[in-house]
């Protein structure tokens, strides 16, 4: 009897102990179904871009308008991000999803078809611009969906492995992406690039907008009169048909939903995924340029993709163990580990299998980065302003991106491949200042709060 009682007892923590943090966070109802549809929701991020540029160069052969456009899309999709995200966190994923979707199919699908039919180029910047602007952050609806859904932990450790899962299927997508869109430009039609991804938006979003189970409350600031007691999530952790509205605004009222940039750290943080972002794409372009001077064009997509593997495998890591100390600790570390492996790609130029030894090793330091900078706007941005905090990182991302592409260009045209392949060191060493700045801001913030 005693042997029983102490297996029951502490059986379940001890193989609980045992199992791995992924495996638990699946085990989540409705888990496994949001995360692979915003999976194939997020296709479009990796395709867009580069289907732009491979389109509009075999069409109107000008790999100027080409770039010219791709900038476009991005830095379109960049303004509007932040601004599709508060309207998610203020009147619900389904509600804004389902027009946010269909109005960003139809531009999609509008810029492929004018892209197919040769319209004037003035026109298809105006399209372009609008599909810009009908993009909004897959990512960060699902992130702020495994929030909700794990709501009620001890401790970050399952949103910290949800958060490295998430991270390392952005990898997969910009991994898989850019094979696609050269396969299919190449190979099926000029245009079909544009398509496919439009395809994947449609399908992945539906079935993610459709899964109800796991979407998270509105969380509004009107004042509503609540009736007294009882909770408002059910079994299963449900929010209850009909008091989602009554007692969460209850529970909202008089309180001013503040835009998430206000926050302490927030603001800074996108400066620092901003000038992280910028080391990737410089890379991407100095690495083109260095591949297509040693006559090897044909292998550009696998010696990007090793980039990816690494960072692939580090979120995969990452979100198995627990560090301790802070998300800014983490984040100014990570940083500073990153900036001194990008100084091998400078060491490497020239050398194809010796820089990919060098990508994966700095790629295992990429993903966890990136999780722990969602880790910290979970920590620093309330509940209702979650989505709009996650997707202001998404535009620092997309901000860098733009950013690392026009340096590299002015820098190759001026300098040379060797000065392009210095570009990731540079930038991500101007980010890891920025991030102990506000690592020791945040520092002062808790020393007064406990005085």
């Amino acid at each position: 009897m005693t042997n029983t009682q102490s297996d029951m007892s502490h059986g379940p923590d001890a193989r609980a102990k045992r199992v791995s943090p992924y495996a638990l966070i699946f085990r989540t109802p409705g888990a496994k179904a949001f995360c692979a549809a915003a999976a194939v929701a997020r296709m479009p991020i990796s395709m867009m871009g580069l289907g732009i540029v491979l389109a509009l160069n075999h069409l109107y052969d000008n790999w100027t308008v080409a770039g010219t456009m791709s900038a476009v899309y991005v830095l379109s999709a960049a303004v509007v991000t932040p601004f599709y995200a508060r309207m998610f966190d203020r009147f619900g994923q389904l509600k804004v999803g389902r027009i946010a979707l269909a109005l960003q199919v139809v531009a999609m699908l509008s810029f492929a078809m004018g892209a197919l039919f040769r319209i004037p180029l003035a026109v298809l910047f105006v399209l372009a611009v609008l599909t810009g602007i009908t993009q909004f952050a897959f990512g960060a609806l699902v992130r702020t969906r495994w929030a909700w859904a794990l709501r009620g932990q001890k401790d970050d450790t399952l949103l910290n492995a949800a958060y490295a899962f998430e991270s390392a299927i952005d990898e997969t997508v910009f991994v898989l992406g850019p094979i696609l869109a050269a396969f299919l430009a190449t190979s099926v039609h000029p245009v079909s690039q544009l398509v496919f991804p439009a395809l994947c938006a449609l399908v992945g979003g539906s079935v993610f907008f459709s899964l109800k189970s796991t979407q998270p409350p509105v969380i509004t600031i009107a004042p509503v009169e609540a009736s007294a007691g009882g909770s408002v999530v059910g079994e299963g952790g449900n929010v209850r048909e009909g008091e989602s509205s009554r007692k969460i605004n209850a529970m909202s009222a008089r309180r001013h939903v503040k835009s998430a940039l206000v926050y302490p750290g927030v603001a800074l943080l996108v400066i620092v995924f901003v000038a992280f972002n910028t080391s990737f794409s410089a890379f991407d372009v100095s690495v083109t340029a260095m591949t297509k001077a040693m006559g090897m064009e044909k292998v550009v997509g696998l010696q990007l993709a090793m980039f990816a593997v690494g960072s692939l495998v580090g979120a995969l890591v990452f979100g198995s163990i627990k560090l301790k100390g802070s998300h800014w600790s983490h984040m100014v570390v990570l940083l500073a580990i990153l900036s001194a492996w990008y100084v091998g790609f400078r060491l490497c130029t020239g050398n194809l299998i010796a820089l990919g030894v060098v990508e994966v090793l700095a790629g295992l330091f990429v993903a966890p980065t990136f999780a722990t900078g969602n880790l910290l706007i979970k920590e620093i941005v309330p509940t209702e302003s979650l989505t709009e905090g996650l997707s202001w990182l998404a535009t620092g991302n997309s901000l860098g991106v733009s950013l690392g592409s026009s340096l590299a260009g002015v820098v190759l045209d001026s300098m040379g491949i060797p000065a392009g392949m210095t570009l990731p060191f540079v930038a991500t060493a101007c980010a890891v200042p920025l991030a102990a700045i506000a690592w020791v801001l945040a520092r002062r913030r808790r020393r007064n709060v406990t005085v």
